[in-house]
């Protein structure tokens, strides 16, 4: 039989396949996130025409391919052209997202519009990947054993999508680009599809009885669509909230996502081939595909009590001196404690439905396409449902205990699917009549009853996550000292919490971070971030703010008369709703100002898409070392905001230096300084201690003349008066703020490494010490460099409001 001979043979081929699928699929979500947007919305749509491609893919290869068509060659060809596909990318992704931004639209018709050049860029290649299983299945036989088979390649396609997440993750995208990460891909690619044409015979004969469509049959083949389909949903909803949630315990980097996802996928391929064995051996895998969604009632619950209940007290911050390897090991050892139990279940899941309902007259391509098909359409509804729906308006625990139940009456559908089902032509005179009998019939009812009560129970299991591991992330056990919690929402994009902590100020947390307070020190870093630029210009109309926070940095402008508009640029809009109610006094009530306009976008999307011009844009995004920040610290970010400014328009980047290492600073300022080469550098609190910097950069190179900020301070009280607040209250104490100067560092810099949208490489540098202390370190390199104890010293002056 063909199967036994090639069996070891196509499983290469299949690991092979799925390493360069999931690279792909990394580089192309890489790139088309700077195209459309970093917004959970966009994500959705890219999954959605990702994962739609896959399923068309599956779904047709039988119907467009006939049975007597070589298999292993169908499969080079396809490998060949999913090959030729990643290349074309490379050049076709830039153009179309030049073409898009230049037509795209705001509201539902953006929407729509993403998802129109999505599909044309995104469907053609995947609808190529998700034929490759059905292609390679027909190789085998489409009974008991070749269904285990099939299982087995599923699993082995599996594993090698983990080797893809941690080669890209780990090694093509951190010391490479997109560039050479598709190059790999491609390569692989060409290598299968010539291995697999070689290893395909001259000439092929098919089975003769074999049909090119599935027999009408039988309700129960529906059924097992249905239970595969909730499979998929409730994997895919799963991971959605757990990915989530790990990324606030294990903190949110590149590499921590890279491990969940290995982790996932290695859960998902460990089952698959551990559920191809029980498909060969067990006489019924309908009941034991029952069982696997039935477990489910028990293996969510289990790893949500262990993200909330658990893991938090396994996890500690690492020593700065840490490897990062050391660091990730533990990782991935946390990582499986959470998702193996589950993972395993639905990848046992697939093979066990291709046995249910695999016959011998069936092709084995068209019986593997509908249900690959339809587990990847549940995994589609599962990330909608969930990432749209239930978290935003419900949260994580409420999505979870949705899922459970799904898992829990798909496993009661098929259980009941077996217990009232028709008698099988084929069966037993015998075996029929067991089957009618009342008496068994009776109990098998009772016992779906009793599972169906269990299976609402168990959404009862599901614990509520906690507001401290919400608010602090992996500092949970350091930080955890919060009074009283104000606001608590889990966003569509993010986590918000307003907290009061025990020395009495209020703390805005985003994602497990303290992006903000009402600290003086804190409130110095937000202030300058509006108060800095608006003096360098010295006449701002029109001004832009990324990133909301507590809405001080807005704030900031208010006190300008000059100011005529101001846009903030806001991803997350529990973030506005949060501040505008618990810092409006910070904030000078600027969220419900009438000057004020707020969009909620990614900032790099609003900025390509509109043509609005400003005269100030500040940015104080999240921390480079969360997974896509990095984004708003490019060179072609950059550049993209000196083509928004007016002429004379100033630019304000905030560059922490808590949380980090110095290599990533001088990545964000040689980056930065690429773009603004005589940019000033301020501290936000003083030259001689502090956690952050703040750039500031004409868009025409000219220098920031200080001086000018003095005349312009005493003229208005209204804009000294926050600064006093903050212990700014006279100009020699602002401006000892000033550190360096752009030019001051270039020998510091000259190693540097920069910033593109082809690798994202600061959010590989920072995430390697997301722990770091090594901030009073860094600010003393950068004053040391700097020539502020050069210049002389300022005649002393009155108090600003004076």
């Amino acid at each position: 039989m063909r199967q036994k001979s090639n069996l070891s043979g196509l499983s290469c081929l299949l690991f092979g396949s799925g390493c360069a699928a999931l690279i792909y699929e990394i580089v192309w979500f890489h790139q088309l996130g700077l195209v459309f947007g970093a917004t959970t919305i966009s994500m959705a749509i890219l999954l959605t025409s990702f994962m739609g491609g896959m399923c068309l893919g599956s779904w047709a290869f039988s119907r467009l391919v006939g049975p007597n068509r070589n298999p292993l060659k169908m499969y080079a060809i396809l490998e060949l052209l999913v090959g030729v596909c990643g290349l074309i990318s490379l050049w076709s992704l830039p153009i179309v997202g030049q073409f898009y931004w230049s037509i795209a639209q705001t509201g539902s018709l953006d929407l729509a519009i993403r998802a129109v050049f999505a599909g044309l860029l995104l469907l053609p290649p995947t609808m190529l990947l998700g034929a490759t299983l059905p292609a390679l299945s027909r190789w085998v036989e489409c009974d008991r054993e070749g269904a285990a088979s099939i299982g087995w390649l599923y699993g082995l396609n599996t594993l090698g999508a983990v080797a893809g997440s941690l080669l890209s993750g780990l090694y093509l995208l951190r010391v490479h680009d997109v560039f050479v990460a598709t190059g790999v891909a491609a390569g692989l690619n060409v290598v299968i599809a010539a291995l697999a044409w070689w290893m395909a015979p001259r000439e092929f004969v098919s089975n003769s009885t074999m049909t090119t469509e599935l027999e009408p049959a039988s309700q129960g083949t529906w059924i097992v669509c249905l239970v595969s389909a909730a499979s998929g949903m409730t994997s895919l909803g799963a991971e959605v909230v757990w990915t989530r949630l790990m990324g606030l315990i294990l903190g949110p980097t590149v590499y921590t996502f890279s491990i969940i996802l290995a982790v996932f996928l290695f859960g998902l391929g460990l089952g698959s081939t551990f559920g191809s064995l029980l498909a060969k051996r067990l006489r019924s895998p309908g009941l034991a595909l029952a069982a696997t969604q039935l477990l489910l009632t028990f293996a969510l619950p289990f790893s949500c009590h262990m993200i909330s209940g658990v893991l938090p007290h396994w996890v500690t911050l690492p020593p700065p001196d840490q490897s990062i390897w050391v660091t990730m090991g533990i990782d991935v050892i946390r990582a499986l404690a959470v998702l193996l139990p589950a993972t395993l279940l639905w990848g046992a899941s697939f093979p066990l439905a291709v046995a249910t309902v695999a016959g011998p007259r069936q092709d084995a391509a068209g019986l593997v396409g509908r249900l690959y098909a339809a587990n990847t359409l549940g995994c589609i509804a599962g990330i909608l449902l969930v990432s749209l729906v239930l978290v935003p308006f419900g949260s994580g625990a409420f999505a979870e205990q949705v899922m459970t139940f799904i898992a829990g009456a798909s496993g009661v559908l098929m259980l009941a699917s077996l217990v009232f089902a028709l008698p099988d032509d084929a069966e037993s005179t015998e075996a029929s009549t067991a089957r009618s009998s009342p008496r068994l019939r009776l109990l098998g009812a009772m016992s779906i009853g009793v599972t169906a009560v269990w299976c609402v129970f168990s959404m009862q299991l599901v614990p509520k996550t906690s507001k401290p591991l919400l608010a602090f992330g992996r500092n949970v056990q350091r930080w955890d000292k919060i009074e009283e919690y104000y606001f608590v929402r889990e966003g569509m994009n993010s986590t918000i919490l307003i907290a009061k902590s025990a020395e009495g100020f209020t703390c805005f947390h985003v994602a497990g971070k303290v992006e903000a307070t009402n600290s003086p020190s804190d409130m110095r870093t937000q202030r300058l971030l509006g108060h800095l630029p608006a003096l360098a210009h010295g006449n701002p109309e029109k001004v832009l703010i990324v990133g909301c926070g507590s809405g001080m940095t807005t704030g900031s402008f208010l006190p300008y008369p000059s100011v005529k508009e101001i846009v903030l640029c806001e991803i997350e809009p529990a973030v506005v709703e949060a501040s505008r109610v618990h810092f409006v006094r910070e904030n000078h009530g600027v969220l419900d100002h009438p000057k004020t306009q707020i969009v909620y976008d990614d900032a790099r999307h609003f900025l390509a898409t509109t043509d609005q011009k400003f005269d100030v844009i500040t940015t104080d995004p999240i921390h480079p070392w969360v997974r896509g920040a990095a984004s708003l610290y490019t060179t072609e970010f950059f550049d993209l905001c000196k083509q928004h400014l007016n002429p004379g328009g100033v630019v304000a980047q905030w560059v922490p230096l808590y949380e980090s290492n110095e290599v990533a600073v001088k990545c964000e300022l040689a980056t930065i300084l690429q773009a603004f080469p005589n940019a000033s550098i301020w501290s936000g609190q003083g030259p001689q201690s502090g956690y952050d910097l703040i750039v500031v950069g004409h868009a025409d190179g000219t220098p920031i003349d200080v001086e000018n900020f003095r005349p312009q301070l005493l003229a208005n009280p209204a804009a000294a008066a926050p600064l006093i607040e903050v212990g700014l209250g006279n100009f020699n104490m602002l401006r000892r703020t000033l550190v360096a100067n752009g030019d001051d560092l270039t020998d510091w810099l000259k190693d540097a490494e920069i910033n593109r949208d082809r690798n994202l490489r600061l959010q590989y540098l920072a995430g390697i010490t997301p722990a770091g202390v090594s901030e009073h370190h860094i600010l003393q390199t950068v004053v040391r460099c700097g020539t502020a104890a050069k210049r002389p010293q300022a005649r002393p002056m009155k108090l600003l409001g004076n």
